[in-house]
This record gives C-alpha cells, structure tokens and sequence, in this order.
C-alpha cells in the first residue's frame, strides 16, 4: 500500500477515490487474470509472472497493467484472463500464450482464435466475457468486483468507491438509521438460516450488556461449496467495510473472522487487508476521525463441519470444543464471553455496503417477496459449467443448471439437485421451474444453506446419495444430543442394508419415523436437517428405493453389492485390455480369445469397464441391464 498517511476523514478519502480514478487514463489498458485458489492451481502465477516479464520486455509498464485477482467464478476454465476496456476473454490460459496475447489482442485489437472459449452446446466461439452464457444470464453484484479487482491492494478498492459507504454512515447515519436501511433492504442470512440481518442487528444493539462483538462465519464446511472462500480471497475489503458499518450499528468495538482452517489463501489475503485498513486508518482507533473505534482479528478455524454452526462456532472460538449449545439465549443475546454477539457469513457482510450505497430499494429490486437480492451458488456436479454463479432470489432451478450451467454433459438426463449441502434435499426433474429462494425450497423439503448445488444426471443412484450425505453427517455429529448422534448413524445403517441388498419394505416406513424424529427432537441446524437427504430422496425418488429391496436391482449401476459385471461373447475380440487393468485379476482368457469374468473374485471397481472399447462388458442388476 502507498498510502502516505492515514486517511482522517470522508473528504480525505474523497479526494484519494479522485486521484485513483484520474490515474487510469482512457487509453489504459489492463490485463486481468484469476488468482483465486482454483485457477491458482491451475498455473495461474506463472501465467501472471509471463504477462508481467513480456510487457517489461516491451518496455510497456507504463501503458499496460497486469492485475492479479480473485476468483472470476468459471472455475473448470482456469486459468482465466480478461482484457479491459475491450472485454475479450481467454479461458485455459498457460504462459506461454502471454506474449501473443500482449502483441494481438492487447496492442491490436485482434482476438486469438484458439484461446477462444467454445459454448460446449453450440461449439460457437465467443470472443467477450459478456457474451458467455455462463456469464450473460447472471447477475453479478459481489462477484462482478471480483475479476477487476486486486485483492492485496486497497487502493484498488478504493479507486472502485471502497469504504465510500463507510464513509456515508459516520457522517449522514445514526445506528438506528443504519438499522432501519438494513431492514427494509430485506437482506436475510446467507449462511443458511435466512434470519433477516436488520432484525439481529436491532436485537443486539438494544442489549444491555457491554461489550459487544461482531463475528464473520466463513466456517465453509460443504463440500463442493466455496462461495466464501472466494469473496475473502477475491474482494476482503467489502467485508471489513460491511463489518465496519455493522459495528457502527450495534455499538461494537471488536469484531473477528472465523476462517476455515483449509483455507490458507483466504487467511493470507483477509489477513493483509486488515492490516491494510489499519494503516489506512479504516479500522482500528478513531475510524477516519469519527470516534469510532473497531478491530478485527483473524481466527482459523477447528477444522469441524458443526463449527459452522454459530453456537458451536462461539465455543471454538472461545478455545473450547465446538459443540452446539441448547437456545435460546441467543447469540444476540449471549454470545462470545456470553456477551451480545452479531454472527453473520460473509456474503451477508459484503452485501450492506452495497446497500448503504444505493438503498434498501435497490436492493429489494432483486429476487422475490421474503427473499431480496441476489444470491452465490457454488453450481458443481454433472453439469457443463461448473463454478460461482450469482443471481436474483426467484430464478428456477433450470435457469441455473441450463442457461448458466450449459446442461448435462455427454448427452446425459438430467436426474436431479442437491441444494443446501449435506443437510439440504434432492429436488427431480419435475421441480426445475422451481423459484429458488428461501420459502420455495423450504416447501419442496429442502434449504437453501449457504448455497451449494449439486447437480445429478441418469448414472446416479439416489439411494446411494442419500446414504452418502447421511455418513458425512454422522461423522459430523459432535455427538452431544442422543436424537443426532444414533439417529444420523441407524438411518447410516438402514441405508446400508438397502444399497447392500438386505433391505425390507418395512425399511422405508422405519427410515420416515427414524428421520422426522431426528429433525425434531435435534438441538442444532446439523441433526434439524441431518434426515433431509434421506427424506427427499425417498419422497421423489421411492421407486428406487423399492427396486432396492423389492429387486435387488440399482438402476444406476452404482450399488456394488446389486450388480455383476459380465462379458458378452459376441463383443469380445480377446485384445486383453480388461485383464491388465484389473486389481483383483479376477479376469482370465488367452489374447486373441474370448475373456471371462470370475464373479467371487470382483471387486465390482469399473475398471474393466472403462477401458473396453468394444462394449464388451456389461453391468447387470437385478437381473436386468
């Protein structure tokens, strides 16, 4: 940071925004590309050091910048580059691209053609980020400032109109003003819960016991979600400024960031924007000379899926096991040291500078009655464009999964999804015109969580799925509450009796009592919705649950002990390429003769399967195909 001196006041910061935005000139060009962990893995350093090596070579520093940033969202194209002011876009970038891209693209307006991105529906090539289909039917707020934005550099931030909200509050707004524009903006949790965010923050701030505390839960605990972990690493100065304002509102002088322990990146990056605003004099002592006196401090996390529920979260972060704790009090009341304490995710926090700045009506604009704004899904699975997506609350699930997502890959069904995470529901075929928002998803028997969605085609087995997310819920259990901690592992054990062939009708009716009681009688939001996986399941998806017991046949091929793999005689030319991959060397035939499967010795692992081109082996279940 180059800042020279603390900024004292809203003027001063004013005038720094002015200075920022005069530097970018209209012929400045800017080279943007993905540094989140994704496309970090991806190569995504050495794609920045090759643009920064090639433009000093040209001696074109002054003209040309190279900006490394947070995560774009298209995350299986990674590494990621885009080009401003003209918009072009190049997936799958690797070094050795950089210079063609400079002396092409940047220097001459030409696109090159084989960086192109391909829409994997019409093969067309698509030169502007605009006009990719992943991108063009979204509606990016949080995320739009993700692929422009350096995430270590607070002057970057500022020049975008960071903290200009910040700013409005400590000079034009009281706490019960801030309050009451939290409020009527509609904004509700994106953690999960979809408690409405002004209401919390009333209930807190009316407390009587001081202190009181803010605290972010990026506590990101569902697999394959990563929405989160993508706004600390892509954009940590709105969520300082949305804590910032949040602090201002309830009278707090201390807040913390309960990170993820697997997300070290997210740590470095919010870690240096802290003390990038200290310095600044945007958080810490006298906060731009208003008086108002804040902190933060960066806390990992204990690497347990219940910590990110906020009671348990309160424990850890207290130094105490992470278990939940029975409410009320709540939080708000009762929270850290057992003091009033506001606990919201991190999209919720950098959601209010944005409302600060164009009002709660703004924000109402986006999505549906009970559920405004936009929301982040973290869309993975048996889709075609995998990554971050933000839209309006109210867009069905086709929306997401087709327009956005591109469909399902190789020609496959579309079969079903997985929202809310682990403790969300699988939602079929027949709901895709679904409005996704808080009520809707509610009714169909599921949540919205903090906004995974995992889509599923035609070769998954449903029995399967719910069996899966029950075992990562009961190894998640912390145990506390009997209804949780044997529930979750006898539904574990019905489910197993059924993918493994021992299931009975009478199954299905125990697995609906077992599962109603362990949402019931449950203390926190883990075993309230640990039987929501089994119960949407068997509630759209029975007939395969009835194939289970009734047939011993798993439609998908999925259940081991349901299905046997054989060779067909008329297919197989004796090449031997099933026998050299096979682990149990079950398979047995001469080259150039007919291969046989020993069926006692199959481990069932597909490998025969997948290396046959000939179509020769086959999965049969039940005594069908």
């Amino acid at each position: 940071m180059s800042l020279d001196n603390p900024i004292r006041s809203s003027g001063e910061l004013e005038d720094l925004h002015g200075v920022l935005v005069e530097r970018r000139s209209e012929d400045h060009l800017c080279i943007s590309i993905c540094t989140g962990t994704g496309c970090v893995v991806g190569g995504a350093e050495s794609v920045v050091d090759a643009f920064v090596e090639v433009i000093s070579e040209m001696g074109l520093e002054e003209k040309i910048e190279v900006k490394p940033t947070g995560c774009h969202g298209f995350c299986e194209m990674g590494p990621l580059v885009t080009m401003t002011p003209s918009g072009y876009f190049y997936p799958q970038v690797h070094a050795r691209d950089a210079r063609e891209i400079v002396e092409k693209t940047l220097l001459n307006n030409e696109v090159v053609e084989k960086l192109l991105y391909h829409d994997p529906q019409t093969d067309e090539a698509i030169a502007r980020e605009a006009d990719v289909p992943f991108y063009k039917h979204q509606k990016r707020i949080i995320l739009a400032e993700n692929g422009h934005l350096n995430p270590t550099d607070i002057e970057d931030y500022i020049s975008i109109g960071g903290y200009k909200g910040l700013a409005h509050v400590l000079d034009e707004m009281n706490p019960d003003e801030v309050i009451t524009c939290v409020i009527d903006s509609g904004l509700a949790g994106r953690g999960g819960a979809g408690f409405p965010t002004g209401k919390k923050w009333e209930i807190c701030q009316k407390q009587p016991s001081e202190p009181k505390y803010l605290v972010c839960n990026a506590d990101e605990g569902d697999p394959g979600a990563y929405m989160d972990r993508s706004i600390l690493e892509g954009n940590p100065h709105r969520v300082i400024e949305g804590m910032c304002i949040g602090a201002f509102a309830i009278g707090a002088s201390q807040g913390f960031i309960y990170v993820r322990h697997e997300y070290p990146l997210a740590v470095e990056r919010i870690t240096l924007a802290i003390e990038d605003a200290r310095t600044a004099g945007l958080l810490g002592e006298d906060i731009m000379g208003s008086g108002l006196n804040f902190d933060l401090k960066v806390v990992r996390g204990a690497g347990a899926f219940v910590c990110g529920e906020e009671s348990a979260l309160l424990k850890s972060l207290e130094g105490l096991k992470g278990e939940p704790k029975q409410r009320p009090p709540f939080p708000v009341e009762k929270g850290f040291q057992n003091k009033p304490t506001v606990i919201n995710n991190v999209e919720t926090w950098a959601n209010v500078p944005h409302i600060i700045n164009n009002g709660p009506e703004w924000f109402v604009g986006f999505g549906t009655e009970g559920s405004a704004g936009t929301k982040i899904f973290s869309l993975v699975g048996k889709v075609n464009n995998t990554g971050l997506v933000e839209v309006p609350m109210g867009v069905t699930i086709r929306e997401i999964v087709f327009d956005i997502g591109g469909g399902i890959p190789n020609g496959k069904e579309f079969k079903a999804v997985q929202t809310g995470g682990p403790a969300g529901g699988c939602l079929p075929t027949s709901m895709l015109d679904l409005p996704v928002d808080f009520h809707a998803l509610q009714e169909a028997g599921t949540i919205m969580g903090s906004g995974g969605l995992i889509v599923m085609d035609e070769d998954t087995c449903m029995v399967d799925v719910a069996r899966y997310f029950t075992k990562f819920l009961e190894e998640e259990s912390c145990g506390k509450c009997y209804s949780c901690r044997k529930g979750t592992q006898r539904m574990r054990e019905l489910l197993d009796d059924i993918c493994e062939g021992r299931g009975t009708p009478g199954h299905l009716a125990l697995l609906e009592e077992l599962g109603h009681a362990v949402n019931t009688a449950s203390m926190c939001g883990l075993g309230q919705n640990a039987a929501n996986p089994m119960l949407s399941t068997l509630r759209h998806f029975r007939d395969e649950y009835e194939a289970h017991i009734n047939e011993h046949r798993c439609s998908a091929g999925v259940c081991t002990e349901l299905i046997q793999y054989t060779i067909l005689e008329e297919f197989c030319d004796g090449c031997a390429a099933c026998s050299k991959v096979c682990p149990s060397e079950c398979i047995v035939g001469e080259k150039d003769s007919l291969h046989t499967i020993i069926t006692e010795d199959c481990i069932k692992c597909g490998s025969c399967l997948n290396v046959c081109t000939r179509g020769a082996v086959l999965i049969t279940s039940g005594g069908g195909v």
